[in-house]
């Protein structure tokens, strides 16, 4: 068949994805107990010769409860009433998955020190603080 491209240098084949279809839950009138527009997207992630292994690792740790204990990305389609765009969606929502895995980590944060002038600007405001609440006290008997 054919591959699917998705970035960062990681292109997919088309036969590392399984498609099952199935009736849809929820609103669709009465076409919704014939015809079968949900669609269940099956990727073997472990067993995968498209993806890096740095990228297999973070994929696994993003998919939480839709990998399977063997290892297989489940996703689930039936956002829209017609199978093909429910095939489209669950496809996106899988490059989506495997970009962000691909994605460069952001950089570590270097830990930087107050300015002196957001020093003085807090201890200016936290001594005008004190002062409203220094004369809602009780006033002195004079």
């Amino acid at each position: 068949m054919g591959t699917i491209a998705v970035g960062h240098g990681i292109v997919l084949d088309e036969d590392e994805l399984t498609e099952t279809f199935m009736r849809a839950s929820g609103a669709g009138g009465q076409n919704v107990n014939k015809v079968e527009t949900a669609v269940q997207l099956r990727f073997d992630v472990r067993h995968s010769p498209s993806l890096p292994e740095a990228v297999r690792t973070r994929l696994e740790r993003l998919a939480g409860r839709r990998l399977t204990q063997d290892g297989v990305l489940v996703i689930t389609a039936q956002r829209h009433r017609m199978r093909e765009r429910n095939r489209e969606d669950a496809l996106e929502r899988l490059l989506e998955l495997i970009r962000a895995a691909a994605a460069p980590p952001p950089p570590k944060r270097r830990p930087t020190r107050p300015t002196y002038g957001s020093k003085e600007r807090r201890l200016a405001g936290k001594a005008q603080r004190g002062g409203v609440k220094r004369l809602r006290g009780r006033p002195a008997d004079d």
